[in-house]
């Protein structure tokens, strides 16, 4: 299966910034035009948790374009290339934080549930929460995000299956709400659009949640009910751990066959903190990157959980923690100009079909009749929503950063900016010997410094050094997504 590249004009700008045209082929995100593949360098980005999303005061993760900018501008200098957003609603705009993800080199990967009663599947009793209204409000949300270029895909589940108990249900249902996903875009998308599940690193029930979505119903490639992706939230890896005693060793070994790609949706250990991050040198170096295609740190703000990289106050002054400091140094050991330049393996990898067989936990769901769309959805897919909000690419004016950020050490960063990145480059990591705070890459090996893209962190235990951003060029005219063949 293939994600071809979609292009979307912007309109008039002075220059022309456009992420690369990514692709799938087989377990792989490749850059057709290199033919490297892509590694996702990510973060969950959620800020409020669950509740940051609050539709009652026209609130969410990507609708205050000062925030996002802020934000964005930091994650540059982190090095990171995608955001996974959890909870949003259809009804808002999200067009300047779209746009300056976009700009910054930054993929989105978007849940299509909330938390909120009639906005997820019921994981005991999933019949009683599959209904019109339900896929209506996912299908809103792929017409608020569709149009967006830097769309990377959307989860439709996260952790629904935690345990057997849960999976005897909640499979089948899971499959439906991915095929009616699926439909909706190939009618109503300009582009095919990636749809896939993000499950719960139980390992009772995670090699029967991978082959359950990843298999073709009667050995149909084209199934629409079989996920485009598979990722898993995994937090194995604590402290000094190392590749087998994290186990990380047997979840290579598992999706090794894998036909669809997979990584990390979440993962981050927080025991014991603050973090030390040595699972980066696996994650992207010679123990994974053959069957894994990166991951995604947890998370972005500090929250009650305490997982976060960064503390964000009522005001929007943001401090940064350890935790940034160390995941920063941690990828600054790898050279990520190898991490993106390695070869594609130009390998077609057939799916397995769907059979019981596939299934080894006893009592978890083997049965792969699923339901049919409740009444009224087809009805929907076939004329589409109606209102929605369709979300577009926005001309940004001013990228420097407002609010007060203050670095581990209580330094103030002054002149903080976002640096929209030139055509074909996405954000990445700098090595140690390029002493930058970020780069960008375009996936051929030519990585790039950027000295101007904001502050400079200094190595942990000293004084930060503070970099002025050079005032950014407006430079966003059209910009490239992934779709499916």
């Amino acid at each position: 299966m293939l994600f071809r590249a979609a292009l979307t004009a912007l309109g008039a700008a002075a220059s022309v910034a456009a992420l690369p045209p990514l692709e799938v082929h087989g377990s792989q995100f490749v850059n057709p035009k290199t033919g490297n593949v892509f590694q996702i360098v990510g973060v969950a980005y959620q800020i409020g948790g669950s509740s940051g999303y609050d539709p009652i005061h026209g609130k969410d993760p990507l609708s205050d374009g000062d925030i996002c900018r802020r934000d964005a501008a930091l994650m540059q200098i982190l090095g990171l290339n995608t955001i996974r957003v959890y909870n949003l609603d259809p009804n808002l705009n999200h067009d300047e934080c779209a746009s300056i993800f976009n700009a910054a080199g930054m993929y989105m990967l978007i849940d299509v549930n909330s938390p909120l009663v009639g906005e997820s599947l019921n994981s005991f009793e999933p019949w009683t929460s599959y209904y019109e209204a339900y896929v209506n409000r996912t299908f809103a949300i792929v017409e608020n995000f569709k149009n967006y270029p830097n769309l990377l895909g959307f989860f439709s589940g996260n952790e629904v299956i935690d345990a057997v108990k849960t999976g005897a249900q909640a499979p089948p249902y899971i499959r439906a709400v991915t095929r009616d996903l699926k439909n909706y875009i190939k009618k109503h998308a300009d582009r095919e659009i990636p749809v896939g599940y993000s499950a719960a690193d139980v390992r009772d029930v995670l090699e029967d949640s991978w082959n359950y979505f990843q298999c073709a119903i009667h050995g149909d490639e084209n199934d629409m009910s079989r996920a485009d992706i598979f990722a898993l939230n995994s937090y194995s890896w604590c402290g000094d751990s190392n590749f087998h005693e994290s186990s990380y060793d047997s979840l290579v070994a598992l999706f090794k066959t894998t036909s669809v790609p997979v990584f990390y949706s979440e993962f981050g250990c927080n025991t014991p903190s603050p973090r030390i991050f040595t699972e980066i040198q696996s994650i992207y170096g010679p123990d994974m990157t053959g069957v894994f295609a990166g991951g995604v740190v947890y998370e972005w703000s500090q929250e009650d959980n305490n997982y976060g990289l960064a503390q964000v106050d009522s005001d929007g002054t943001v401090n940064l923690l350890a935790d940034f400091r160390t995941l920063q140094n941690q990828y600054a050991k790898l050279n990520f100009k190898s991490v993106q330049g390695v070869k594609a393996s130009g390998k077609s990898i057939k799916p397995p079909t769907c059979s019981e067989s596939l299934i080894k936990e006893d009592g978890f769901n083997n049965n792969f009749t699923l339901p049919v769309p409740p009444p009224g959805v087809q009805k929907l897919i076939d004329n589409g929503i109606s209102p929605k909000l369709n979300g577009k690419i926005i001309d940004i004016s001013d990228w420097k950063v407002k609010q007060t950020v203050n670095d581990v050490d209580g330094t103030k960063l002054l002149n903080l900016a976002v640096k929209p990145l030139a055509d074909g480059q996405y954000n990445t990591p700098s090595s140690t010997d390029s002493g930058s705070g970020s780069g960008s890459s375009s996936g051929d090996g030519a990585s790039q410094t950027s000295d101007n893209a904001g502050p400079r962190l200094a190595p942990l235990g000293s004084v930060s050094a503070i970099l002025f951003a050079i005032p950014a060029i407006l430079a966003t005219s059209f910009a490239v997504g992934i779709t499916l063949i």
